[in-house]
């Protein structure tokens, strides 16, 4: 075998050789990937307003604002196990812990099977400071008067309210003129016939009258009658004048 040939040779087994490892070395960096990373641990004592925290006070990892993991007090001792989950990345992000509803002092750092002893400390949260009122500025000029608005709609009638008290009586009021004279009015019926008057009385009596021939009887009755009448008509036209 030439020189060359055993160069050639040995090329082909080192090339062999690398693809070996290559194919043998995939699946170990494809199963690593496959693999979440392990958790950090963090754990120690906790305390509350310089006291040990009570049993079954809540104690939880915050990351990026969000709970990541959480358990309760013993003991005053916590132990808290940060996992990171599928599509996370935790590493080198900062871990603050919550004690109840407070925030705790310390924080530590996430990375992989990483973590510490860290020993919390929490306080009552002070209560908010109470605003100070602001006292009112001086009243502003007064505006122009806008211009007038557009006029409503009419409204309903309201109901007819009810009647006042009656007013005091006024004073009586000057004689008016007196009015034109009316015209005349038509004449009114005729009344009804009065009463007959008393009887008047009897005339005086006439002189005797020319004794009649004999055999005139007769013309004598006439002749007294006639004058009984004329002094029963002289005695109503007295009558008559006296109503007059």
């Amino acid at each position: 075998m030439s020189e060359k040939e055993d160069s050639v040779t040995k090329f082909s087994i080192l090339a062999s050789l690398a693809v070996i490892v290559m194919l043998m070395a995939i699946p170990a960096v494809v199963l690593a990937q496959a693999q979440p990373p392990r958790p950090a641990v963090f754990a120690g004592t906790v305390s509350f307003d310089g006291e040990p925290a009570a049993d079954g006070t809540t104690v939880s990892a915050v990351i990026d604002g969000e709970v990541v993991a959480s358990t309760e007090a013993t003991g005053g001792t916590y132990g808290l196990i940060v996992a990171q989950p599928a599509g996370g990345a935790f590493a080198g992000k900062a871990v603050a812990f919550n004690v109840g509803d407070s925030e705790a002092a310390e924080k530590g750092t996430w990375e992989a099977d990483g973590g510490a002893e860290l020993n919390l400390t929490a306080v009552t949260p002070p209560p908010p400071p109470t605003a100070t009122p602001v006292p009112p500025g001086p009243a502003g000029a007064k505006g122009d008067t806008g211009p007038a608005g557009a006029a409503g709609a009419k409204g309903d009638t309201g109901a007819a309210g009810s009647a006042g008290a009656k007013g005091a009586k006024g004073d009586t009021g000057a004689a008016g003129a007196a009015g034109a004279k009316g015209d005349t009015g038509p004449a009114g019926d005729a009344g009804a016939a009065g009463a007959k008057g008393d009887t008047g009385p009897a005339g005086a009596a006439g002189p005797a009258g020319a004794a009649g021939a004999a055999g005139g009887g007769s013309l004598a009755i006439i002749a007294l009658i006639i004058a009984i009448v004329a002094a029963i008509g002289a005695g109503g036209a007295f009558v008559t004048g006296r109503r007059s």
